[in-house]
């Protein structure tokens, strides 16, 4: 009988950008409690090492990172120094920040800011490793996107365009390294609940948090927002070995927002 094959990252390395909170948090401690060694890249560097220390004080093992990845030559060096102590076997780019207006109302500034956030961080950090990957026999890259990049949603112009990008991305990547033994690929949630969504709401809503905290939650069909321990849950199978036939996909994680809405 074969034995299948499970979601286990033991030996493995793997890099979290954006990796000290939320989304990204969530992702570390999973793989970590998986078998993998986490490296949190972070533009906070006492997060990142908060983030670190608890993954170490649960028993698994991890680095912290400061790091600016919207800054090429930051993120070339910090990702050159971690190639130099070791194989890379998974990168998982989440870095981001968000953005409310349209067309009409998104100034060129925030334009720039939002692209050179979602979008150039991914990039940079995907140059920065992909040679090395190919050197080594190959390896995983999971990009962080989401529904806006596939579908439309108001008030989101900057945002919804730079993850389309990373969709695209995702794409490119997974077919230009095919033949390297890369795969490539993204997720996409819908609104999850997070500390940036709780600061979000207390920033543009304040007395209101409650009520529009639920407007937020009942936007998804399955009546609540994702957790971050779901998203991580998905990317632990699509960076294992269980997943070793899927490359070039976009997974949205939605609670049917894309396919179910009334």
């Amino acid at each position: 009988m074969t034995q299948s094959p499970t979601l286990r990252l033991d030996g493995k390395t793997a890099v979290v950008t954006g990796g000290a909170s939320g989304i990204g948090l969530a992702i570390a401690q999973t793989f970590a409690a998986a078998g993998a060694s986490i490296r949190i890249l972070d533009l906070s560097g006492e997060r990142a090492e908060a983030a670190a220390q608890g993954i170490v004080s649960a028993g698994g093992h991890a680095s912290a990172h400061a790091c600016d990845l919207a800054d090429e030559a930051g993120a070339s060096q910090a990702l050159g120094s971690l190639i130099a102590q070791g194989r890379i076997d998974i990168l998982v780019n989440n870095v981001g920040t968000a953005h409310i207006g349209t067309v009409e109302t998104t100034s060129a500034a925030d334009f720039d800011r939002v692209m050179r956030i979602n979008v150039n961080s991914y990039f940079y950090a995907t140059k920065a490793v992909v040679g090395h990957m190919k050197a080594s026999g190959g390896g995983v890259i999971l990009n962080m996107a989401s529904i806006s990049g596939s579908c439309g949603l108001a008030d989101r112009f900057a945002y919804s365009t730079s993850k389309g990008a990373v969709i695209a991305m995702t794409y490119s990547v997974a077919r230009d390294f095919l033949h390297h033994n890369i795969r490539c690929n993204c997720i996409s949630p819908a609104r999850v609940h997070t500390p940036f969504v709780d600061g979000y709401l207390r920033n543009t809503y304040p007395g209101r948090e409650e009520e529009m905290y639920k407007v937020l939650s009942a936007a998804q069909p399955i009546g609540r927002m994702g957790k971050p321990e779901e998203v991580a849950m998905l990317a632990l199978y699509l960076c294992s070995d269980a997943a070793s036939f899927i490359t070039g996909c976009d997974y949205p994680l939605d609670g049917g927002f894309i396919n179910l809405r009334g």
